[in-house]
């Protein structure tokens, strides 16, 4: 895929691996729609990068909601060809705990938003990219989600995560092979440690000491580098159906 041809609609596109990925694209030559629920950092990012985006606030779990940031995305920019999902949260709660067990409540959120909000969004943008007209390798879109290195080596406290990122792991396979029907693509990228916003409430020298523990480079991620790999997911036609580790080599220990 011509990455001046991508319109990519990208969930929890105002912050972190989300606003690194728009940045990208829209450096590229592309457009983008931010789909996230910060509106002071979408809006600020919608005039930042002027007629190139849009902001959009919507909640991944709300058919209506993705629907309407779908709709704004048409009206703008004519048709959506990318998708890519990093919308997420995470809750570390060990299962049984001094106060009770693990909250339900709480495990039943991040499944709700990780992997049930991802399947809603992969649907409803995949059904508008079904009408795209097809460029000239038979492409009508390419769909990117996040998991994690948490799908495979879950720490403790970690089961709600590991659960919800492994879910989106073991989904990309089946739903690119039935997109591959009408030329859509589907992967998942599966970072490591990076320098996302829940890092910036840790002083330097424990992110420093995280980072310490990849084995090269010995150092968190950088947002760029997770927009760089989109970049190469789009614009490589062979790649699909698979899950992307970029982590730097490191493998999660039990905590």
């Amino acid at each position: 895929m011509n990455m001046q041809n991508v319109v990519a609609l990208v969930t929890g596109g105002a912050s972190g691996l989300g606003e690194a990925t728009v940045r990208n694209v829209v450096a590229k030559g592309g457009r983008a729609i931010i789909v996230d629920l910060s509106e002071d950092r979408g809006r600020m990012l919608q005039e930042e990068l002027a007629d190139t985006v849009i902001y959009v606030r919507a909640d991944v779990t709300k058919d209506e909601e993705i629907k309407a940031a779908l709709s704004a995305a048409e009206r703008k920019f004519g048709y959506i060809n990318a998708l890519v999902n990093c919308a997420g949260v995470g809750v570390a709660q060990k299962v049984l705990t001094r106060n009770g067990p693990h909250s339900l409540e709480d495990f039943s959120k991040v499944i709700s938003i990780n992997l049930i909000g991802t399947f809603n969004v992969i649907r409803l943008t995949a059904e508008k990219m079904k009408e795209n007209e097809p460029n000239d390798k038979g492409e009508r879109g390419v769909i990117i989600n996040t998991a994690s290195v948490a799908a495979f080596e879950g720490q403790i406290g970690q089961a709600a995560y590991s659960a919800s990122k492994g879910g989106v792991v073991g989904m990309t396979l089946p739903i690119a092979r039935e997109f591959a029907a009408f030329g859509v693509r589907v992967m998942t990228i599966a970072p490591g440690l990076f320098h996302t916003p829940m890092f910036d409430s840790l002083p330097k020298e424990a992110r420093d000491s995280l980072g310490k523990m990849v084995p090269f480079p010995s150092r968190l991620g950088y947002p760029e580098e997770y927009a760089q790999l989109v970049q190469s997911i789009l614009e490589n036609p062979m790649l699909n159906g698979e899950t992307i580790r970029l982590d730097g080599a490191i493998r999660m220990q039990p905590k």
